[in-house]
């Protein structure tokens, strides 16, 4: 057994380590409390080494201090990053779904800088609606009598039969009671809302009669919802929301339609309907997310008719649910865009771009590393919406000794991180949500990760 009592008397205190100019320099910029703890979890690192025979002599004061710095840096790093999105999908739920616009981010710098108007009327000086301006746009863009705003679209539903059903009994098609990302299921969610769930027809066929078949005393909510994130196929059928508003209107009852994805304005993905299309057809009450083909931040949306919305605002539940200012800022600015300028939407922008460019941008980024193939892809929407639609796309194929699935946890740690796909023991980097501007970024991520 080597002798281990020299190495370990020969270790500096704390206060002499603390006494000298590195780490003066760090108490500066870190905090003395924090270099302090930093020192001695290195001096009891040494410590352990050393007893364990992995080294034999102690380290000297300034290799204490430098040791310290990876990990003083490690504790100020945030824990929610900017990360470059190579997977092919733009709204990636583990990515954040929607890239703000730069107007939606500095409609939030603007109101959080500050204070704001949030509940209260300038021009009276009363208190005033958080919501107002939001539903104000909301109606103008879906031809809605009334809008509400909520903090995500678990909590829209939620609120919409928590108001509506009274503890009574919500009818569904057995093919619509669809889980979603996080284990959020539609059965789940109308027995929080304190009803009884109907499900009638069958997983893929429902008729409007089997829904005139379920409805009884206790009826008080028709409940339509979108599938969203798959379809079946093959010999299906399902009721549109025309045929159930018809129906729901002979029994004096509420139909709720949530359509998941928010889309506005038709173009991508045609089989999506639009909100303005669902009310149309009928629908009492619409519900949607904000951060899905809308293209802004996390938030519920809720259109209707002003006598279903009007429950909603008077039910003690919306304040638990309601959106803080800074959703409702950039809520606002993504909603002013959708009416002037729609273009500026990124999300648009992304679904909009040609085969050509996407190419382009990944001979852009080919140009800037060496060991790298180009080969065509099929991207997606994501995020709940657009199941069936692929998107042509072009991605960057990087071969590397080290392998796919190391490589990619390579380029995972770096700052920015970059999250890629792996497909078939490759890894591709998709083009789809990769903007120009990431490219220098991105192609310096994989110029550090060995060939």
């Amino acid at each position: 057994m080597p002798d281990t009592n020299q190495p370990l008397r020969s270790l500096p205190q704390v206060q002499r380590l603390l006494e000298m100019p590195a780490a003066a320099l760090l108490c500066s910029e870190f905090g003395r409390a924090a270099v302090t703890q930093a020192l001695r979890d290195a001096l009891q690192d040494a410590r352990e080494q050393i007893v364990a025979g992995s080294l034999g002599v102690a380290p000297d004061a300034a290799a204490l201090i430098a040791s310290c710095v990876a990990s003083l840096a490690a504790r100020r790093r945030r824990g929610l990053r900017r990360i470059i999105n190579a997977t092919g999908i733009a709204l990636h739920t583990n990515l954040g779904r929607a890239p703000l616009a730069s107007e939606a981010i500095a409609a939030i710098a603007e109101v959080a800088s500050g204070y704001c108007n949030l509940e209260i009327d300038l021009a009276s000086g009363r208190r005033g609606s958080r919501t107002q301006a939001i539903e104000t746009l909301l109606c103008e863009l879906t031809g809605a009598e009334a809008a509400l705003a909520v903090n995500n679209g678990a909590a829209a539903i939620l609120l919409a039969l928590s108001a509506l059903s009274n503890g009574g009994e919500v009818i569904i098609s057995r093919g619509e009671l669809v889980e979603i990302g996080g284990g959020f299921r539609v059965p789940d969610v109308i027995g929080q809302g304190g009803a009884r769930l109907i499900e009638v027809g069958t997983t893929n066929k429902t008729r409007l009669e089997d829904y005139r078949a379920a409805i009884g005393p206790d009826t008080r909510v028709l409940l339509k919802v979108h599938q969203s994130n798959f379809r079946a196929i093959g010999f299906t059928s399902e009721t549109r929301i025309a045929e159930l508003a018809e129906l729901a209107r002979a029994h004096e009852l509420p139909l709720v339609a949530d359509l998941g994805s928010g889309l506005l304005q038709e173009g991508h993905g045609r089989s999506e309907p639009t909100l303005r299309a669902a009310l149309s057809d009928g629908a009492d009450l619409v519900t949607c997310s904000g951060d899905k083909l809308l293209g802004g931040p996390q938030a519920g949306l809720i259109l209707g008719r002003k006598a279903r919305v009007d429950p909603l605002r008077n039910h003690p539940l919306l304040r638990a649910i309601r959106l803080d200012k800074l959703s409702l800022a950039a809520l606002e600015a993504t909603l002013l865009l959708h009416r002037d300028s729609p273009e500026r939407v990124p999300l648009q922008r992304m679904l909009g771009q040609s085969e050509a460019e996407l190419k382009q941008r990944a001979e852009r980024l080919q140009a800037l590393v060496e060991g790298a193939t180009l080969e065509r892809t099929e991207a997606f929407a994501g995020g709940g919406a657009l199941p069936e639609e692929r998107i042509p796309s072009w991605a960057l194929v990087w071969h590397t000794r080290i392998g796919a699935d190391e490589a990619a946890g390579l380029l995972r740690s770096g700052d920015p991180a970059v999250i890629a796909r792996i497909n078939e023991g490759r890894l591709l980097l998709d083009m789809l949500a990769v903007s120009d501007e990431d490219l220098a970024e991105l192609g310096a991520a994989l110029s550090a990760v060995p060939p």
